[in-house]
């Protein structure tokens, strides 16, 4: 049995058994997280109806205790308390994180006890068991080769068994128990590497910067929530935008640039994949899957995001958008960040272009980029073809975060000219994303937008394109509330549809019962207006589509937004569509 897999099980504590007070989770973190630079453990926990704060401190000074009594010196604890809760994060030493886990679940254990009323578990063998995971988690050789590497500003990536240091072609891995006694670091290298991260536009970035990388001549990959690719290979398909992507991608040897898609369950279950990024880029912060972690407004979401600052290397970049107000409340005072706007009156860019600072903005219907002392007009927006001739605001956006990216991670105007000049939303390029295709004359979009947010954006674009009847097809999982599902509906109406199709989810139920979906979006769509006649059903994502392709006139425009069936879609569409390179 390896180290790891002994210590995932080796200690049961028991947890009194009381909704008044739960512990959410406990898990280790291996990398920056929202709480530090360094790893460590987090636990969540929640009490419902009760003050967090005498919670939470009953809770630290328990854990404190426990560490006192291990002999676990310098420990440094950090609490953090949310509506219903507090989590509580010991930062630790890589060869220590199990142990962390277990003290604070520890703590936990004794605190709800406490406050219960609950006779807790003896305190000496809860004591002697945490001091036998301490002594087998110990791994000397190991910390002090991190140590290492950190002293030489090498990144490591770690998982239960492997450490790597450096990235894909310059890299090395080791099983943390068969360490080599006196490594070679000649040829460990870091890589040019950018991790991009956001509620919306982190895939399309993320695409973009690493087609960029390509463009420049060098072996780019990247991990998203789609696949993980270098080259033109896909080495695999699925959601890879936690830390197991970034392992996939950057211990691949013929790697020379990569680019991390990170998404918010990856930074709160694990931490960030990396240690030292040349380039952290937030494209935006909206509402999005609150609720979860301790994560339950906007601007704790933007707390998050915005942890990947902690993942740069010293002098590395960090590229924020300026138009969107919980990126720039987060945003870190101490550092220099590089900004993009829509527009240069925004303060951020107005600032920067004063300081001599680096930037980008959009004006008179061009993509400018400053290096703090020359602007250079980059392109025109509608020879951008992701902008759809300038109404997807969106993609101007990201075109810019990419290219101040590229910029960052030493990549050629040129090389960045060419990818926007000809990178466009369709399935090769983009899949998923503003997909356009031919299709009787009209016009049909697919994209897998998910949120509020995201839809409004999408829909807003395409409703300023001209079009005789509007379409949309509206399907969702059945894990968004109510009120969220009503504003998914809400942001889809900015396109002013004719008709919506409102299509079952079978395969996402996730706990609502048949019909139930649908009837809340058929609800809502009455409530914004829409003639009951022109609200049609479908059993699934890939009928509803049949539905308007079948009712579909030269001049008309449909946008499906699609979770599942898409390959079903995509196939449809082929069969009876020509994909539209504009």
């Amino acid at each position: 049995m390896t180290r790891s897999l002994w210590l995932k099980d080796a200690l049961q504590i028991p947890l009194p058994d009381d909704a008044a007070l739960v512990l959410d989770g406990c898990r280790r973190l291996l990398g920056p997280n929202l709480f530090s630079a360094s790893p460590g453990a987090v636990g969540d926990a929640l009490c419902p109806g009760r003050d967090p704060d005498p919670v939470l401190q009953v809770w630290l000074d328990q854990v404190r205790g426990l560490l006192d009594e291990l002999g676990w010196r310098d420990a440094c604890l950090t609490g953090r308390r949310f509506d219903g809760g507090a989590s509580l994060f010991l930062a630790a030493p890589v060869d220590r994180l199990f142990s962390a886990a277990y003290v604070i679940e520890a703590g936990w254990h004794f605190t709800a006890c406490g406050f219960l009323g609950v006779t807790p578990m003896p305190r000496d063998p809860l004591l002697a068991d945490l001091r036998a995971i301490l002594a087998h988690e110990a791994n000397p050789a190991f910390a002090a080769l991190v140590t290492q590497g950190e002293n030489r500003g090498i990144d490591r990536l770690l998982d239960d068994d492997l450490v790597t240091f450096g990235h894909g072609k310059s890299s090395v891995t080791w099983d943390i128990d068969q360490l080599p006694a006196t490594p070679d670091w000649q040829g460990i290298h870091d890589l040019p590497l950018a991790l991009v991260t956001g509620t919306n536009g982190k895939t399309t970035t993320t695409r973009l910067i690493a087609a960029m990388g390509a463009e420049a001549g060098l072996v780019s990959g990247l991990s998203s929530t789609e696949f993980v690719r270098v080259g033109d290979e896909i080495l695999d398909h699925g959601d890879y935008s936690g830390p197991a992507g970034a392992r996939l991608l950057l211990r691949d040897k013929r790697l020379e640039l990569a680019v991390l898609e990170v998404a918010r369950g990856g930074i709160l279950r694990r931490g960030l994949p990396v240690t030292h990024a040349q380039v952290a880029v937030v494209t935006n912060v909206a509402a999005d899957h609150l609720g979860q972690y301790g994560i339950m407004t906007v601007d704790d979401l933007a707390q998050v995001k915005l942890s990947v600052h902690r993942a740069l290397r010293p002098g590395g970049t960090l590229v924020l958008n300026a138009d969107n107000p919980f990126v720039v409340s987060a945003a870190p005072a101490r550092l220099n960040a590089t900004w993009f706007s829509l527009s240069p009156d925004t303060a951020q860019i107005q600032s920067a272009r004063a300081k001599g600072n680096p930037c980008g903005w959009y004006e008179g219907g061009m993509l400018k980029l400053s290096d703090g002392s020359t602007d250079t007009v980059l392109i025109d927006a509608r020879d951008v073809p992701l902008t759809l001739g300038g109404a997807a605001r969106y993609n101007i956006e990201n075109a810019l975060a990419a290219a101040l990216a590229a910029r960052a991670l030493g990549l050629a105007d040129d090389a960045i000219r060419a990818v926007l000049a000809r990178f466009r939303s369709d399935p090769r390029d983009n899949p998923g994303r503003a997909n356009e295709f031919a299709f009787n004359g009209a016009r049909v979009f697919v994209d897998y937008a998910h949120n509020p947010h995201s839809i409004a954006a999408i829909a807003s674009a395409l409703a300023a394109l001209p079009a005789e009847r509007r379409f949309i097809l509206l399907s969702h999982a059945g894990d968004r509330s109510d009120d969220e599902i009503r504003a998914l509906v809400t942001g889809a109406f900015d396109l002013s549809p004719d008709v919506a199709v409102v299509a079952e989810n079978p395969k996402f139920l996730r706990g609502r019962a048949p019909g139930a979906l649908p009837a809340l979006m058929r609800t809502r769509c009455l409530e914004l207006g829409l003639n009951p006649s022109a609200i049609l059903d479908a059993p699934t994502p890939g009928d509803g589509t049949r539905r308007i392709l079948d009712a579909l006139q030269p001049g008309d425009l449909a946008l499906l937004l699609v979770h599942d069936d898409r390959e079903r879609i995509f196939a449809m569409l082929a069969e009876t569509a020509v994909p539209t390179r504009i």
